[in-house]
């Protein structure tokens, strides 16, 4: 190549090159295609680009041609600024150094990685007035460069340092991008906790979700919430991120308030502690649950003057925490340490109304039960009298049979009268063990009992709450005072609406009619005992009152004359698995019911378990079966209709009247009708295993 034509495509390659470069904004990609191009068209044995270090003190390798600047990159090479180099005084003095003889040079340094050096030149990178660093290229043969290289070279690297220049401002302008994306996503997250603080009362939701949106939000390992216990010694895990979480709450994890470590400091200091790097960290607590935590914060949580617990927030990175990231996250720590306040209050309100209403409860059943003594007491008398008066006429042989039939007449009303007060303050039967309840078919099972129209009801009940906690006889029979409460009150239509209440696990029941409604005065005397303006016994709202009150709920009643009146029960909400269950070798199953909700919902757990399901009303072609299951409750046809249709059939023995409301009498004439036997409703799919037993 003449001179000419090697001076052109010098020119060539660094126009070529200043326009590559110019292009590339990713800081070591750039370095490295400027040392890969210059050795590839120039020829060179090998070329790197150092830049100075934060103190300027070194000139840092940080890119190298092929396995020599690799491998020096690996070892972290670096040269001191006016030392012992060419590198070093290139970037002191500011000029260009060329060796046409290493082996002559004075301050060359001897690199063991470029053993075949026999030429190089220094050539300083400066932006403005700075000098950024410099480029080293370097050949096997002596006096390699010609004043064409050189002057090419210092163009390219011209153009190099402005490209780092660039490079850099495109790097530190995308940080501020990042920076301020970051804290603007921060703010959202101090800002949907600050939302949580005035929407969610509840711990056990509130404290999950705020470590969840911690750990999403900033990036972060590890989120935890710890809480004092009742004597202030311990700090007591409450919430924890992911599966390391899970695993700490489920064994109880707690830690001691005190020194003993960062989240313990916290707490007992009433200030945050930061551990940039928990290796040096003397209070931070090793946990085998999150072995990779490299930096840690615990921030307390503090209400007026009282430390209710502390937030820890880790990371796997060493220095992890910005000053965005300290001050939002304290922010955070002060709405939910509010939150945490609010809902303790609201569980010492609870528990203060809870005491208030047992208390209520307690006066309204003593009050009952005062004036059902007296009321029986006074039943009673007349009886032991009549009975006194009889012996003395048996004895003395005067019985007149004309008045022994009066005497009997009257008799037989005071006792039945007496049972009729017992089954309406108690029931016909003892309480059971509460359970998950149907509330539809409750209800439904109210209306048959007390003969109402099913035209006058209209239920909403929304899935979520379908099923509450309670005896399901005593809670058919609640509903059922009330409903025929609505009806003699000249009702044309009663609406339940079962919503979840905003009480965390209780459920909210409405029952709404259009009646007549009652005047204020008879509203106050309403839960009375024995108070009625229809002309009965006047137990039905007190003995409602004492059913839900047994099932830890409550109930309120509000009318107005002319206006109807409006019944408030909340009630423990039940939460149904449909977890699978073994038929134990029940094939078939033939239904005897409606077609309502409770049928459909059992029908689908016994046909997922493999049972075939006929569900009917007809009584004519009964169809063979494993097991027969009749409703008690049923209002396409009469249960001692469908008992009779069964026994034509031959199919008695395999019966069971299944009701939600036992009764001992009608229990007591079923059996004696043949069937196998009765049982309360399965509402559950364990229910329902253990009828097929």
């Amino acid at each position: 190549m003449t001179p000419a034509e090697r001076q052109t495509h010098l020119l060539k390659t660094a126009a070529r090159t200043a326009k590559m470069i110019t292009m590339i904004l990713d800081p070591q990609e750039l370095l490295q295609r400027t040392v890969d191009v210059i050795c590839d068209e120039f020829k060179f044995y090998y070329a790197g680009v150092f830049l100075l270090n934060v103190t300027g003190q070194y000139a840092v390798l940080r890119a190298g041609r092929g396995e020599s600047g690799a491998a020096m990159i690996a070892e972290g090479h670096k040269l001191l600024v006016g030392g012992n180099s060419m590198i070093g005084s290139c970037v002191q003095n500011r000029q260009a150094r060329i060796a046409l003889d290493v082996g002559a040079e004075a301050v060359r340094f001897e690199n063991p990685h470029l053993p075949n050096t026999r030429s190089e030149m220094a050539l300083p990178l400066i932006v403005g007035d700075e000098v950024i660093g410099a480029l080293t290229v370097q050949s096997e043969q002596e006096a390699a460069f010609l004043d064409d290289d050189i002057s090419a070279l210092q163009t390219m690297a011209d153009q190099l340092a402005i490209a780092i220049h660039n490079s850099n401002l495109h790097r530190r302008n995308q940080d501020l991008i990042r920076q301020t994306e970051r804290r603007t996503r921060l703010l959202e997250a101090a800002n949907v906790v600050g939302r949580e603080v005035t929407s969610i009362l509840a711990l056990d939701e509130l404290l999950p979700g705020t470590v969840n949106i911690i750990c999403e939000a900033y990036g972060f390992y590890y989120a935890g919430v710890f809480l004092l216990d009742d004597k202030g010694d311990y700090a007591v895990l409450r919430a924890g991120y992911g599966e390391a979480g899970k695993a700490m709450l489920a064994e109880g994890y707690r830690l001691k308030v005190g020194p003993g470590s960062m989240i313990g400091a916290a707490i007992s200091f009433g200030e945050a502690r930061i551990a940039l790097d928990v290796e040096e960290e003397r209070v931070h607590f090793k946990n085998p649950h999150l072995p990779h935590t490299r930096s840690e914060m615990a921030l307390p949580l503090i209400f007026g003057h009282r430390v209710l617990g502390a937030v820890t927030v880790q990371s796997v990175e060493e220095r992890a925490f910005s000053q965005d990231d300290i001050t939002t996250l304290l922010t955070m720590a002060e709405h939910l340490a509010v939150a945490i306040s609010n809902a303790y209050t609201l569980e010492s309100l609870k528990e203060a109304h809870a005491e208030l209403l047992r208390t209520k409860v307690f006066e309204a059943l003593t009050t009952a039960t005062t004036e059902a003594i007296h009321w029986i007491g006074n039943k009673t008398l007349p009886i032991s009298m009549t009975v006194a008066r009889l012996r003395e006429e048996i004895a003395e042989g005067k019985v007149d049979l004309a008045s022994l039939g009066e005497d009997l007449d009257m008799i037989a009303e005071s006792a039945d009268q007496i049972t009729q007060v017992k089954e309406q303050l108690i029931g016909a039967v003892r309480e059971q063990r509460p359970r998950p309840v149907l509330l539809a078919d409750a209800i439904e099972a109210a209306v048959h009992q007390r003969g109402l129209s099913a035209d006058l009801l209209s239920m909403q009940i929304d899935p979520s709450a379908a099923y509450a906690v309670a005896d399901s006889t005593q809670l058919v029979r609640a509903l059922g005072n009330l409903l025929q409460n609505s009806g003699e009150a000249g009702a044309k239509s009663v609406r339940v609406v079962a919503t979840p209440s905003e009480e965390r696990g209780m459920l909210r029941l409405l029952i709404v009619d259009d009646g007549m409604g009652m005047p204020a005065e008879t509203l106050e005397k309403a839960w009375s005992p024995f108070f009625s303006t229809r002309g009965h016994q006047g137990l039905g709202l007190p003995a409602s009152l004492h059913v839900i009150s047994q099932a830890q709920g409550r109930i309120t009643l509000n009318s107005e004359m002319g206006k109807g009146s409006k019944v408030e029960i909340h009630l423990p909400l039940a939460r149904v698995s449909e977890d699978g269950f073994s038929s134990n070798g029940v094939a078939s199953v033939l239904l005897v019911d409606d077609n309502d909700e409770w049928a459909a919902a059992f029908s689908a757990l016994l046909e997922g378990a493999g049972v075939k399901v006929t569900r009917q009303t007809a009584l004519d072609g009964l169809p063979a079966a494993d097991l027969v299951l009749v409703d008690e409750h049923c209002s396409a046809v009469g249960v001692d209709a469908a008992l009779a249709a069964l026994d034509q059939a031959g199919l008695t023995a395999k019966t069971v009247v299944l009701t939600a409301a036992l009764n001992p009498e009608r229990v007591t004439r079923y059996l004696r009708s043949g069937v196998r036997d009765v049982q309360p409703k399965p509402y559950t799919a364990a229910e329902i295993a253990a009828l097929l037993q």
